[in-house]
């Protein structure tokens, strides 16, 4: 397999950034390098799906793993679709990190690592047998918490690689306890005896409720989400774009792995709750990117809504099979996979657009930054695109994704069960104001960070920055918008790695290009095309009536306010003002917000001074209780440090004791 050489490509590199130097050359040496690896891993993704379609390729076994297991990779069209989600955005870093490689503040602690977690995650992709793929998912887990530590002088970049070991701990212990179930007494690991095993309905339930423990905490699932935005905003910019954009694509892979393909019975209960998790990450994850200022703080929490969509979606694609709406589950399937490669693509141009400006000013900020767009006017245009691309807005393709997710949902209510009737409209309406409060939020970045007036020296000081970088950021813009306007291509492509793991063909996904028409061939038909052919004409129209009607004289005046000329450029909607409306309205229930005003009296020279404070809920009620609960129990079993030899002898026998007894009763 060329994906083999392709892991042994990354494996080199690493090793070489390791044993290598200081020098910048060394850095742009491993990053062109990782940009080859990548690109040919999506080339043999892309080449696979194309040629064999449905057919796996015959797995390759290895002599190394467990002592009764060897080592088991194959690529079949899951694995091959994957393949190209993940490589081509790691194509893009690759690029991006050329340039900007050099400039983190310890390159030497990033450089090594970027092209592991590249093997690491790959490696999971490909794996066969469980034993490979916990082994690929530690390395991912282990490459991407040192990459968060890179900065380890900064405290807030050591709490947060804290709070992702902890997180990143759970979930491969979650997936090695539902891989065990599957293997069964026998301890067959390898994934062909794990499809065909036979398991309890309690052991079943078991595993789906591990493996959604498992990849939702590296997915990033409320409430498991509690690391993505400490992680992310901590990790250099291009390594963010692949956490966010990536990483979170290869835990949704191993659900999708477990649950469709080694487990393939699973209740409609299990979707219902799917769903319902789905809906929370969607609603809460926008309304935590409303109230941040930080820039990549803000792109964190708008990546719990895409995966909120990604799991309603898949949700709704188990309950539709359970009910034998293979039809449905397809159209499901497919909406959730086409989400993964359109979060994959404009959630990566928003990450490295952050590192752009960023690298530009030194700032994240949104507060500090403000006319951007005439001084990075490339950078300011590809962040556009992403930013209209995550709201949803035709005819790019995040739309696309969202419009075929709504429309399985409408069909949700057909289901004969009290809780689908009456929860899918609710996940529908959560779903609805999502996708309202994400274009609320990226109007508000992109206006604060690229619109009006500098806020900083270092905004007005601003520059575009090199060709390699604007190049990693244009390709993915051109792509948003041409996954969006020949959707059909997508659907089509996409509904061939469906079929194995539904059993049926997508009917109706085409009506005819350039229609869209997923559910039948009268109702509910889209055509991205002709909604561009439209905006282009309309403007083109604009244009020509603004050309020969009006002037074509260009005046610059100086800011006007009441009467007088405004220089005062604090004076401007700042990132705390624009979205205090919803805030008050919102935050104050969900995120206890509370606004503090302090005015100096009369006379008084002293500024007046306005704080906010905003709580997470999840964070304070749910992980601090735990904590403090673990500190109580530690606290209390400390005390057996300090017991004398008499006291240890006894809790021996007692065990011993105990143990015999939980023998006799077996044997009975």
């Amino acid at each position: 397999m060329i994906i083999g050489t392709v892991l042994g490509g990354f494996l080199c590199l690493g090793v070489l950034g390791l044993l290598g130097s200081s020098l910048a050359a060394t850095h742009r040496l491993i990053y062109a390098g990782c940009l080859v690896l990548a690109a040919t891993a999506t080339g043999d993704g892309l080449f696979h799906m194309i040629r064999y379609g449905q057919e796996a390729v015959p797995a390759v076994v290895l002599p190394f793993g467990l002592p009764w297991l060897k080592a088991h990779f194959r690529l079949d069209s899951l694995s091959a679709f994957f393949l190209v989600a993940v490589n081509f955005p790691a194509a893009l870093a690759s690029l991006f990190g050329i340039a900007y490689g050099s400039h983190v503040p310890e390159p030497r602690r990033v450089t090594p690592l970027f092209p592991l977690f590249l093997f690491a995650m790959n490696g999971v992709l490909v794996a066969d047998d469980a034993f490979v793929f916990l082994v690929s998912w530690e390395a991912m887990s282990l490459s991407s918490w040192l990459l968060v530590l890179s900065n380890h002088t900064d405290a807030a970049a050591r709490r947060a690689g804290l709070v992702y070991l902890v997180m990143a701990v759970f979930g491969t212990f979650c997936l090695l306890s539902a891989f065990g179930l599957l293997a069964g007494p026998t301890g067959a690991f390898d994934f062909a005896a794990m499809r065909v095993a036979k398991l309890s309905p309690l052991a079943t339930s078991l595993v789906v409720l591990l493996a959604i423990l498992g990849t939702g905490s590296k997915a990033g699932l409320v409430p498991l989400h509690a690391w993505l935005p400490l992680a992310h905003p901590a990790a250099p910019s291009h390594v963010s774009a692949l956490m966010s954009g990536v990483m979170t694509k290869v835990a949704i892979y191993g659900l999708i792995r477990l649950l469709y393909d080694l487990r393939g019975a699973v209740g409609w209960e299990w979707g219902f709750l799917m769903m319902v998790l789905g809906a929370a990450a969607a609603a809460l994850g926008v309304l935590y990117a409303l109230m941040q200022r930080d820039l990549k703080t803000l792109l964190a929490y708008s990546t719990v809504e895409n995966v909120g969509i990604i799991f309603i979606a898949l949700g709704l694609a188990i309950a539709f099979r359970d009910h034998g709406e293979v039809a449905l589950s397809a159209l499901s399937m497919v909406a959730a996979l086409y989400h993964v490669v359109n979060h994959a693509l404009f959630k990566s141009l928003l990450f490295l657009g952050s590192g752009a400006v960023m690298m530009a000013t030194g700032e994240r900020d949104l507060d500090r930054l403000g006319g951007l767009l005439n001084r990075m006017p490339v950078t300011g245009v590809c962040f556009l695109v992403g930013a209209c691309a995550i709201s949803a807005l035709p005819p790019l393709n995040g739309f696309v994704s969202e419009w075929l997710v709504f429309q399985s949902l409408f069909k949700g209510p057909t289901v004969a069960h009290w809780a689908m009737r009456f929860g899918v409209p609710v996940v529908g309406v959560a779903m609805a104001l999502a996708a309202a409060f994400a274009a609320t939020c990226f109007v508000r970045a992109f206006g604060v960070a690229f619109l009006g007036r500098p806020r900083s020296d270092a905004a007005r000081a601003a520059r575009e920055v090199p060709w390699p970088m604007l190049a990693a950021m244009a390709v993915p813009a051109v792509f948003c918008l041409c996954l969006g306007v020949f959707p059909v291509m997508v659907t089509t492509g996409i509904a061939t790695v469906v079929e194995p793991l539904v059993h049926v063909v997508l009917p109706a996904a085409v009506l005819g290009w350039p229609w869209l028409s997923p559910v039948s061939l009268t109702a509910g038909s889209y055509s991205a095309t002709m909604v561009l052919l439209s905006g282009a004409g309309l403007m083109i129209t604009t244009l020509l009536l603004v050309r020969h009607l009006g002037t074509r004289a260009i005046r610059r005046a100086p800011v006007w306010d009441c009467g007088h000329q405004e220089d005062i450029a604090n004076a401007q909607y700042s990132a705390d003002s624009f979205s205090q409306p919803l805030r008050r309205v919102f935050g104050q229930v969900v995120f206890r917000a509370r606004e503090e005003v302090e005015m100096p009296p009369p006379g008084s020279t002293a500024p007046a001074r306005f704080t906010l404070f905003i709580t997470d809920p999840l964070w304070t009620g749910l992980y601090l209780g735990l904590q403090r609960v673990i500190d109580a129990i530690a606290d209390r079993v400390n005390h057996l440090q300090f017991q004398t030899v008499r006291r240890y002898l006894l809790m021996m026998f007692l065990t011993l004791v105990l143990l015999l007894l939980v023998v006799a009763v077996r044997q009975q």
